[in-house]
Order: C-alpha cells, then sequence, then structure tokens
C-alpha cells in the first residue's frame, strides 16, 4: 500500500512544478524556471500485460530550452530491481513523447539516497548501452531552512526541505521555522503547506511534532488536517481543558516536544511535568515548549 509520505515527496512537485528549478540548483544543476507546465498521465503500460506507473509526470516549457518531460519518484528505501523501471520509464516517456526526459528520485534517507544516485547501465561493462543517471533530492543535499522569514520566502521549498530531513534531527527547526511563516499567510495557500508536511513526514516524531505546531501555531486554519488535529486535540483535553483521563499523554506530549526540539530535559523538570495533574497548566506549559530555549523556562511566572 502506498503511504502518504510516498505521496507527498512526488505529488508536491505537481502542486507546484515550478519547485524543480528552484530544487535543482542544489542538485548541480541549473534548470530554467518553467514558462507552462502541464501533468501527465502517469500509466506507462504498453500493449504486453505489464503495469508500470511513474509517481509523477510533468511536462515542463521553459523559455531557454523548450520543453521536456519530468518523472518524479518517491523512493522510500533501496529496491535492487527499480533502476531497471527507472530505465524503462525514462526510454518509454523519450520514446513515446519524443521529448527530452529527466528522472528526479525523492528520499528522506542517506543511505537510500547514495543508492539511487549510482549510474546504472543496462549493458555489460564494455558495452554501456544506456546509463541511468537519476537526479536525486534527499537530506543530503536539501536545504535546512531554519529562518522563517527564508521559509515565507518559498512555502513550497520549504515544505520539501522538512519531508526529505524527516528522519534528521535538523526537521525539529525546519518545522519550526515553517509553522512561524504560515502564520498570517491565506488559508488557500497555507492548507497545501500544511497537508503536504503533515503526509510527507509520515508516522515519526517528526509528524507529532508538527501536528503540535499546528494546534498550538494555526490554530486558526480549517484545512482538514487542521480540523483533525483539533480533534485529536479536543479528544485529549488539549484545546478545551483536559478531562482527568487524558493528564498523562499531556504530560507526554510536553516532555515530547521539549526533547524533539533538542532541549535538554533535566530529571527535576521531567518530574515536575509528568508529577502535575492541573490540566490547564499542562495546556499552558505545551504552548510554552514550542519556543522556548531552554526546558524550565516553560515554568517561568508559575
Amino acid at each position: 500500500m502506498v503511504s502518504s509520505s510516498h505521496e507527498a515527496m512526488h505529488r508536491i512537485f505537481q502542486h507546484d512544478p515550478g519547485l524543480f528549478s528552484r530544487v535543482s540548483h542544489f542538485l548541480g544543476v541549473d534548470v530554467p524556471t518553467p514558462v507552462k507546465a502541464t501533468v501527465l498521465p502517469t500509466d506507462l503500460t504498453d500493449t504486453r500485460p505489464v503495469e508500470r506507473r511513474v509517481d509523477t509526470l510533468l511536462r515542463l516549457e521553459t523559455a531557454e530550452q523548450g520543453a521536456f518531460l519530468l518523472a518524479v519518484e518517491a523512493q522510500g528505501k533501496k529496491v535492487p530491481n527499480k533502476p531497471a523501471d527507472w530505465a524503462y520509464y525514462t526510454a518509454h516517456l523519450w520514446t513515446k513523447y519524443r521529448l527530452p526526459t529527466a528522472l528526479l528520485v525523492v528520499c528522506q534517507d542517506h543511505a537510500t539516497a547514495r543508492w539511487a544516485q549510482q549510474p546504472v547501465c543496462s549493458g555489460p561493462p564494455q558495452l554501456p548501452t544506456l546509463t541511468l543517471t537519476p537526479l536525486v533530492a534527499g537530506p543530503h543535499n536539501m536545504p535546512v531552512i531554519t529562518d522563517p522569514e527564508e521559509a515565507r520566502a518559498d512555502l513550497v521549498l520549504a515544505s520539501l526541505a522538512a519531508i526529505t530531513h524527516a528522519a534528521d534531527t535538523a526537521v525539529n527547526e525546519i518545522l519550526k521555522a515553517l509553522s512561524t511563516a504560515l502564520r498570517g499567510i491565506p488559508e488557500d495557500i497555507a492548507d497545501p503547506i500544511v497537508e503536504f508536511t503533515a503526509q510527507g513526514l509520515g508516522n515519526g516524531p517528526a509528524e507529532h511534532l508538527w501536528r503540535n505546531l499546528v494546534a498550538v501555531d494555526l490554530s486558526f486554519y480549517k484545512s482538514s488536517i487542521s480540523e483533525e488535529i483539533r480533534d485529536e486535540g479536543r479528544a485529549q483535553g488539549l484545546e478545551q481543558g483536559l478531562e482527568q483521563g487524558h493528564v498523562q499523554r499531556a504530560a507526554e506530549d510536553v516532555l515530547l516536544v521539549l526533547e524533539q526540539r533538542g532541549l535538554e530535559v533535566s530529571d527535576e523538570v521531567r518530574g515536575r511535568i509528568t508529577g502535575c495533574g492541573d490540566a490547564e497548566l499542562l495546556r499552558a506549559w505545551l504552548v510554552r515548549a514550542v519556543v522556548v530555549s531552554e526546558a524550565e523556562e516553560i515554568f517561568e511566572g508559575e
């Protein structure tokens, strides 16, 4: 079954086809900004009973280089036979559309990125008839955007940065910058960013942090993911007063936010949080945990 993280890694390029030209700078190439972009069918099945589908397929047109195809593949792990599929995709597309064809592979871990960017030849060593050399975007070359102003300048790139760094500790600062940058952004622009980021992060600690940031920083948004997050918050008592049965979970949320932000949590701080039975106080500590520079600062004014 295709995961939401897999979908977000390639569909974000459908949402903003110009993102590829901005990403290419980090990949060591210079692709002009497209003046026109068309999302094409992804089904590459031919007359044989074999079905092959590329994740996202775009037809981009630039003033400098004319039209070309961009196939975007989201790759979550090493799959030995995948390079052969990629070679089929590019050769088939080149033949079908008679247009230059590029392949971009988006990864979320260093090992998969290193594997994906290795050139693969279809022939024996002395006869490299067809050589596949994908462009790879991953944690090794995507920017770490921790400045809210930089994130605000290109929200889609900041979202992709968070997605590709989902397994790195750097993702915490990226997510904080992105949530701050989204404040005051019109909902029709912010909603897709919130959605793509939540889906792309998968089910790890970063996704939980993003949900907390959205619940606290972006409570005014009405997107489906925002509503889902707030529904969860209400169910857990974090939006409109904590019920007694959810106090322990609330304390765990406060600790999780502090730890995922890389802050040192002393035994004294941990004991005070886990020993607290005051619903409203835990709610206040959760809000402060998002922005403080030291864990002890959540208690200021108490």
